[in-house]
């Protein structure tokens, strides 16, 4: 493993890793939000607290944590922007700090891939709206834009960026089991928009 690796793995794993939910409930409300709703620390179930401002300043900050690093690593190792984008999503999931246990990924995503792509964010941002505002579901609407975006990235031909899309993909699945059994028994939460 080279420095240029080593550097880039831990630099952007712990960009990701900042709990902002938790920061800025525990800072602002005096709450923590895994004792909240989902107990998840993601801008979703930030809303639950009935904050809507804290909510969309946690989406802000967790949307940074995935451009930041990409950027950065563009500009420094631009053949290691996959692997950039790959560990600040996963420290939003898996954050050391939470003993691994963080939040779904999905804004660290959609900055990711705004890093990567403008007209794939811009498709994530739209298809998601879309969604969200005719079902009222979060999960179901993260679900079917991540993997939208995925589609539309073979238009792209990079096997690269079709690749890391497919895996966050699979990821973004996983962390979502829960909530596709509840939507499956019809039993999910919809989003007060």
């Amino acid at each position: 493993m080279t420095f240029e690796i080593f550097l880039v793995f831990f630099f952007s794993y712990l960009s990701g890793s900042i709990p902002s939910g938790l920061i800025l409930t525990k800072l602002f409300l005096n709450k923590d939000i895994r004792d909240v709703g989902s107990k998840n620390i993601g801008a979703t179930n930030v809303l639950r607290t009935g904050n809507k401002f804290i909510a969309i300043l946690t989406l802000i900050l967790d949307i940074i944590k995935g451009v930041l690093p990409v950027i950065i690593t563009s500009f420094y190792f631009i053949d290691l922007i996959y692997l950039s984008g790959l560990m600040a999503f996963l420290g939003h999931i898996f954050p050391i700090w939470l003993k691994f246990k963080g939040g779904k990924g999905v804004a660290t995503y959609l900055g990711i891939i705004l890093a990567l792509s403008l007209k794939l964010g811009f498709i994530f941002c739209l298809s998601w709206i879309v969604i969200a505002l005719l079902t009222r579901y979060s999960s179901l609407s993260s679900i079917v834009s991540t993997f939208l975006i995925f589609l539309i990235s073979f238009l792209e031909v990079n096997f690269e960026l079709n690749s890391y899309l497919f895996i966050t993909f699979v990821i973004i699945l996983y962390t979502h089991k829960q909530n596709i059994i509840r939507l499956k028994n019809k039993t999910e939460d919809k989003i007060k928009l």
